[in-house]
């Protein structure tokens, strides 16, 4: 019986960029996963990205991160690393702000992902001048929507001023950071807000930065 075709990509050049996390994954997810994922990562993007010529990068970036959250959930060999979930609403300031200060400050320790309830096209101003500064990658601090596989797979959720749609996960440790949003800030009051989630972030599980 003749094996079934991946389904087709909304995006032609995204087959380049299939290759990859299927070479990653291969053995853990079939090709027609891996483009399910990818086809279904592309399609929030592509309706708020603000720079239309970066979406498949994005979108692959993204797939990936879905992709790891989805093999630490099934329990795949390597995969068991502890994770932590920021969760804000437009994704924008806050929780990829702190999401990449733990990833920087982590060093590999933990898997660390940000998400919004309703995302936004791109950072705030200032964001990734102010994490650079401090010698973190700012290539990670895009926003995403909120997907129930990098839900499943936090062991840590961390909100950041969504209200009533931060996502209650029983049995999972949450705690919510009232650290103020970056929203027309100048840079001199975003580094403040940058320095308040760095307190936070060396160690997730301390007391919440005020």
């Amino acid at each position: 019986m003749t094996a079934a075709s991946p389904p087709a990509l909304p995006d032609e050049r995204l087959a380049t960029g299939a290759a990859r996390p299927a070479t990653r994954h291969k053995g853990r997810f079939a090709p027609e996963t891996v483009h399910g994922v990818l086809a279904d990562s592309y399609r929030p993007l592509a309706d708020t990205a603000r720079i239309p010529t970066h979406l498949t990068v994005l979108a692959e970036r993204f797939a990936a991160e879905r992709l790891d959250a989805l093999a630490h959930v099934n329990g795949a060999p390597g995969a068991g690393l502890p994770r932590v979930l920021f969760v804000g609403s437009p994704n924008a300031g806050r929780s990829p702000l702190a999401a990449t200060l733990l990833q920087h400050r982590a060093a590999g320790r933990v898997t660390v992902s940000s998400a919004g309830t309703q995302p936004v096209g791109e950072v705030e101003p200032y964001i990734e001048q102010v994490l650079a500064e401090t010698g973190a990658d700012v290539t990670g601090a895009l926003p995403k929507p909120l997907t129930d596989e990098v839900v499943q797979a936090a062991d840590i959720v961390i909100t950041m001023g969504c209200g009533d749609a931060c996502p209650v996960l029983p049995g999972r440790r949450s705690l919510d950071w009232p650290v103020a949003g970056p929203d027309g800030a100048p840079v001199t009051a975003i580094r403040q807000i940058r320095d308040d989630n760095d307190a936070g972030t060396t160690d997730p599980l301390a007391t919440p930065p005020a």
